[in-house]
């Protein structure tokens, strides 16, 4: 699938959850909600994805996280409306 097609996709996904929940809730029920949607419309998702850092010489481990990662090509970061 391409990635026009998953983004197509995705933001249909979110819209549907805005249109239903509205805004003002938690980022994480946002997030719960948006997983399921993107699930029902069968892409491949992974809910807060450590992603490894290294400055220089120094390995941070967990450098940051992922909120959403789609079709392990296209990272969400959610926020609160």
């Amino acid at each position: 699938m391409d990635k026009n097609t998953i983004t197509s996709k995705i933001i249909g996904c979110a819209i549907e959850v805005h249109r239903q929940l509205g805004p003002g809730l938690l980022e994480s029920t946002y997030q719960d909600c948006l997983i399921y949607e993107l699930q029902q419309a069968n892409l491949n998702v992974q809910k807060e994805v450590f992603i490894p850092l290294r400055y220089k010489n120094l390995n941070l481990g967990r450098g940051f996280r992922i909120d959403i990662l789609v079709e392990n090509s296209i990272v969400l970061e959610l926020n609160r409306l």
